[in-house]
């Protein structure tokens, strides 16, 4: 059975590019989000198996809508990526329930280790 992702970001060159890595590595998109609004909803309606989160975006951003997918799912899996190389938010989103980040630019095979680490987690 496919692995079914949801990806967060608030360009769409983003979001096709990890769709990209995605459909490499055999998981189903279940759904994408521009916003952190639209990516609490869509976990809520197709609770996927994993989340690609950005940091950065319109409405709501990353931190606040990890805290309210966690919220409504504390086993909730969710990798960052992100362009802030920011470490006090990179720690916050690690704090938050985030199981790793990656951040931006980024190489396919980097983005894929992070994937499989946070798949391979079973205790969030």
């Amino acid at each position: 059975m496919a692995t079914k992702v949801l990806v967060v970001d608030d360009a769409a060159f983003m979001r096709h590019m990890l769709k990209q890595i995605l459909v490499e590595m055999d998981c189903e998109i279940v759904a994408e989000a521009a916003d952190g609004e639209e990516a609490v909803s869509a976990y809520q309606e197709h609770k996927p198996d994993l989340v690609t989160l950005d940091l950065v975006m319109p409405k709501m951003g990353g931190l606040e809508a990890l805290e309210h997918i966690r919220n409504f799912d504390p086993k909730a899996r969710v990798l960052v990526i992100s362009a802030i190389d920011q470490r006090s938010s990179l720690m916050q989103a690690v704090k938050l329930g985030a199981i790793d980040y990656v951040v931006k630019p980024f190489d396919r095979d980097g983005v894929k280790k992070a994937m499989n680490r946070a798949l391979e987690t079973t205790e969030v």
